[in-house]
């Protein structure tokens, strides 16, 4: 069955279909040219213009610039550069506080080397804990690992004389005075 696609030309309407109702008209033909839409075309706002300042004003000058305050630090050179930038940041030599004294490296040394079986030079240097150690080995074996304790009491004696990394200092950090 073919249909009538143009119902105006044809008086008969297709079955399923109901009447156009009164005064509808039928929607224009796709064969109709289209007429382009002209492009969009974008313009920048034009910037806004600022009135200029009268020319016998004087010129404005900047602020002085920041100058750091000049101080006195232990071991750090000043800079007589503009900023006053120091020209090292190295740390400033170790200062025994108040109520804190060095201790003397040929001391903790012969104590080592003589007493070390007891532990004597962990105790001058504030090392409790270890002399406690070497004393109570010492003596719990009555005796019998004394040699043991002994020895590691020369080898400490020594590594003190001559100043190893690790005994350089006291059980506070403190370095050891010659």
């Amino acid at each position: 069955m073919t249909e009538n696609i143009n119902p105006e030309k044809s008086s008969e309407v297709p079955a399923g279909y109901d009447q156009p109702a009164p005064g509808y008209q039928a929607p224009p033909s796709y064969s109709a040219p289209v007429t382009p839409e002209p492009p969009v075309t974008f313009t920048p706002p034009a910037a806004p213009s600022y009135p200029q300042a009268p020319a016998t004003q004087a010129p404005v000058t900047p602020p002085p610039a920041y100058s750091q305050p000049s101080y006195s630090q232990p071991g750090v050179q000043q800079n007589n550069q503009p900023g006053g930038y120091p020209q090292s940041y190295q740390q400033p030599a170790y200062a025994v506080g108040y109520g804190a004294e060095q201790k003397s490296k040929v001391v903790a040394g012969i104590l080592g080397i003589l007493l070390g079986t007891l532990g004597i030079h962990n105790f001058y240097l504030g090392k409790t804990k270890l002399a406690l150690i070497q004393l109570l080995v010492s003596v719990l074996s009555f005796g019998i690992l004394a040699w043991a304790i002994g020895i590691w009491g020369l080898v400490e004696g020594i590594l003190i004389l001559i100043g190893s990394e690790n005994y350089r200092t006291d059980a506070k950090g403190i370095p050891l005075k010659d």
